[in-house]
């Protein structure tokens, strides 16, 4: 079936066409560069896989709850709204609520296979061409895992939401390639690791929890890589060139925060749009959700050399450096997100012993 079938909104194009030019950059230095960059190359090539393999897509899921998540996860749960739903209508939310996020994950990541293409192309490093190269592949991976759970799983998906496309928009006009990484590797990505996280930790659905942790895998090695190239570009820069970065991150995060408020979710499921968007933008539970989603992000733009007073003014007032660590150690984190991937594939790996020995 078409996914144009499946989308409980209407979509208005089969194509979305931005218009954006960039400068190509050839290079004609093969041998210098980034010795951290090559490093990096060197592990995405090992770690490249297949969707179709690594996942087990015999695994069904639940159609009242899909990736068995609490249903704390739901933004209106514990309102007024959620009190006077049926057992039959939270089935339904629940669902709904899963597929619109899963959805979003598939078109960030299709933006993200577009951006990182680009990439290829502008960035003047032949070691982060080479390791450019390697994401280009892992975002399509992801395109494909990500459509196939939504499509075959759910069989319903929903439309990108409006901050996300803004986002995009503005890190695909934009042809100086650093403003790519800052969009795409920094700040998409930095979301992204923190949204996949609390799927994979808070889902017992074992198919929705692999997905997300191998995807996870992959973009550990992409936030690093954003954090490498910029954190050695950013220092070369005038206090002028500096602010435009400022302004595009401090921008960015506000499209991001807005993210995740659901907000054409509502009406497609029969509840009170309005009633539903002032509940979770006051809710307890939606300010620590955001601040979990930055957690990524607020120490990368330290570290990568953006941590002015503006941008930790706009933090504050995004709510989002109460909780959030700048100085932890985001290397760290990283790598330990990568890592649980291995714990999946272990996991599997006894489990097909067991049934083999039975």
């Amino acid at each position: 079936m078409s996914s144009m079938f499946r989308y409980q909104l209407p979509v208005e194009e089969t194509e979305w066409k931005v218009d954006s030019k960039n400068d190509v950059s050839f290079v004609w230095e093969y041998e210098d560069g980034n010795d951290d960059l090559l490093k990096l190359y060197d592990k995405g090539k090992k770690q490249q896989w297949d969707a179709a393999e690594r996942i087990d897509w015999s695994q069904d899921l639940d159609p009242e709850n899909p990736m068995l998540m609490p249903d704390e996860m739901i933004r209106i749960y514990g309102s007024p709204m959620w009190d006077k739903m049926t057992d039959q209508e939270k089935a339904n939310l629940r669902r709904h609520t899963q597929a619109w996020q899963i959805s979003q994950f598939l078109h960030g990541e299709q933006g993200a296979l577009m951006v990182t293409a680009r990439i290829v192309e502008t960035v003047p490093d032949i070691n982060a061409k080479f390791y450019a190269a390697t994401q280009v592949m892992d975002e399509a991976r992801h395109v494909e895992a990500y459509s196939r759970l939504l499509h075959d799983k759910f069989e319903l998906s929903y439309p990108i939401t409006p901050p996300l496309a803004a986002l995009l928009e503005n890190v695909l006009h934009d042809k100086r390639w650093d403003f790519n990484y800052l969009g795409m590797q920094v700040l998409i990505e930095g979301l992204a690791l923190a949204a996949f996280h609390a799927i994979r930790d808070m889902s017992r659905n074992e198919l929705s929890a692999s997905v997300n942790a191998y995807v996870m895998q992959d973009e550990a090695r992409h936030v690093a890589f954003g954090r490498l190239a910029l954190r050695d570009y950013y220092p070369q820069l005038t206090s002028a060139e500096l602010r435009e970065r400022e302004e595009f991150v401090i921008e960015g995060c506000w499209h991001m925060r807005d993210r995740f408020t659901s907000n054409e979710l509502w009406a497609a499921v029969g509840l009170p749009e309005k009633d539903c968007i002032e509940w979770v933008e006051k809710s307890e539970a939606m300010r620590l959700f955001r601040t979990r989603l930055f957690s990524r992000i607020v120490p990368i733009v330290k570290d990568i050399g953006l941590w002015t007073d503006q941008v930790q003014d706009a933090f504050t007032k995004m709510g989002l450096l109460e909780l959030c660590d700048p100085d932890l150690d985001i290397g760290a984190l990283l790598d330990h997100d990568a890592k649980v991937a291995e714990e999946f594939d272990a996991r599997r790996h006894v489990g097909e012993t067991i049934a083999a020995a039975e």
